[in-house]
């Protein structure tokens, strides 16, 4: 994750002084009313504009700003408009409602994949992880206010930029493996660049945190209590810079120290290190059990629980993508996703996903049939072919890497 003090060095200058409205619509942006993943309204993404700054909204509420591929390309035209105009210097994103993002629209996506509509969900994917290197490698300055639901994509278009103010609402998750995915949308990399073993934990058990948890273990870079939260985006919106240290001070000046729970997690950072730092799920599962024996450990045994729920073929899968993530710049992981998100719609190796999604936000009956059923199944040929192409025409997924740098 690229830190302040690396983007100040890179960071172009741009003339701020002046004052340009720029429109939130997608102009000429048409979707196909069969595909729900693809909106008309040109209100998926409302904006603000400051005398040196824009804010983006994401605007959906009533679906807690599940991002689209309609929104996302919204986002993707937004933000390369504002990167090229001098009198934009900085861009901050929130949430409509109660939620930044809970996460893509996987019900959708669901939907497509009960019509067979593959190449709608190819697209969404696509979309998605583009922008996310777009935001992830821009030299403008990016504010995230996490106010809220911050969960899978959500995550994914906010945590690969420049700042990223968690507050007392803040409930940020991966909780991929637990509806037969993978943690995707970039957190391969950013989990994997967390301290000792936490994105191990983070992308097996689908574990929450809260604003306080994100700011210590490093996936937020501010906290700030819920009743500052509209001095910090006034202070933000009168700001007139495009220098990350003067908009890192003004976000600093409205934040507060933290104190965690007793029964938090950053209390069990030595725990996890001990039994997420095994080689194979089995012996995870393992050093948990004997740990849950051994002292009657009530977080060892909420912890199995969610290992035991989620789908077998996932944990083997999420494990190997972190792993390789903590030695991969941001365009190979998001690379990489992309051919396993594709092997995850597809059904070729498992129908997880879908049964996942069908179980777990469709029915609703919470029983997923896993298949492969449980760890003991779970083939290395099928942990290897999540990792390939779907076959040798289908296209990789292309990042402009020649006119943006990737980082470690």
């Amino acid at each position: 994750m690229r830190s302040l003090k690396s983007a100040i060095l890179v960071c172009r200058r741009a003339s701020c002084s002046g004052k340009q409205r720029i429109d939130g619509g997608l102009k000429g942006f048409t979707s196909l009313s069969c595909n729900p993943l693809m909106e008309d309204s040109d209100n998926l993404v409302l904006v603000e504009g400051h005398a040196g700054s824009r804010t983006a909204i994401l605007n959906r509420p009533s679906s807690l700003n599940a991002i689209n591929t309609s929104l996302v390309a919204q986002l993707q035209k937004l933000f390369q408009s504002w990167e090229e105009n001098p009198n934009v210097g900085f861009v901050t994103v929130k949430g409509a409602g109660r939620a930044f993002s809970a996460g893509g629209d996987i019900v959708s996506l669901y939907n497509l994949m009960k019509e067979g509509n593959i190449e709608e969900c190819k697209k969404f994917f696509w979309t998605i992880y583009s922008y996310i290197y777009f935001l992830g490698t821009s030299l403008k300055p990016h504010v995230a206010l996490l106010n809220g639901i911050t969960m899978g994509g959500g995550a994914g278009i906010s945590i690969p930029g420049m700042i990223r103010v968690a507050t007392e609402k803040t409930i940020f998750a991966t909780p991929e493996t637990l509806i037969g995915f993978h943690p995707d949308a970039a957190a391969s990399f950013y989990l994997s660049h967390l301290p000792g073993y936490l994105g191990e934990y983070f992308a097996l058990t689908g574990a929450k945190l809260n604003g306080q948890e994100m700011l210590s273990c490093g996936l937020a870079t501010h906290f700030t209590p819920i009743t500052k939260l509209p001095l910090l985006e006034e202070q933000l919106s009168q700001l007139v810079t495009d220098d990350p240290c003067v908009i890192e001070s003004n976000c600093a000046s409205f934040g507060e120290s933290v104190i965690h729970d007793p029964s938090s997690v950053i209390h069990r950072v030595e725990m996890i290190d001990k039994i997420f730092s095994h080689d194979t799920v089995e012996e995870i599962i393992d050093a948990l059990e004997t740990e849950a024996s051994k002292n009657n450990d009530v977080w060892c045994a909420s912890t199995l629980k969610k290992l035991n729920e989620a789908a077998p073929l996932s944990l083997k899968v999420a494990l190997r993508s972190i792993r390789e993530g903590r030695f991969q710049t941001l365009d190979e992981c998001l690379i990489r996703e992309y051919r396993m998100s594709l092997q995850g719609i597809s059904r070729k190796i498992t129908g997880d996903f879908y049964e996942g999604v069908r179980a777990k936000l469709v029915h609703k009956d919470f029983t997923p049939k896993w298949d492969p059923p449980s760890l003991k199944y779970v083939t290395q040929d099928m942990v290897d072919e999540y990792f390939t192409r779907l076959n040798a025409f289908e296209p990789e997924l292309q990042l402009p890497t020649q006119q943006r740098e990737a980082f470690t």
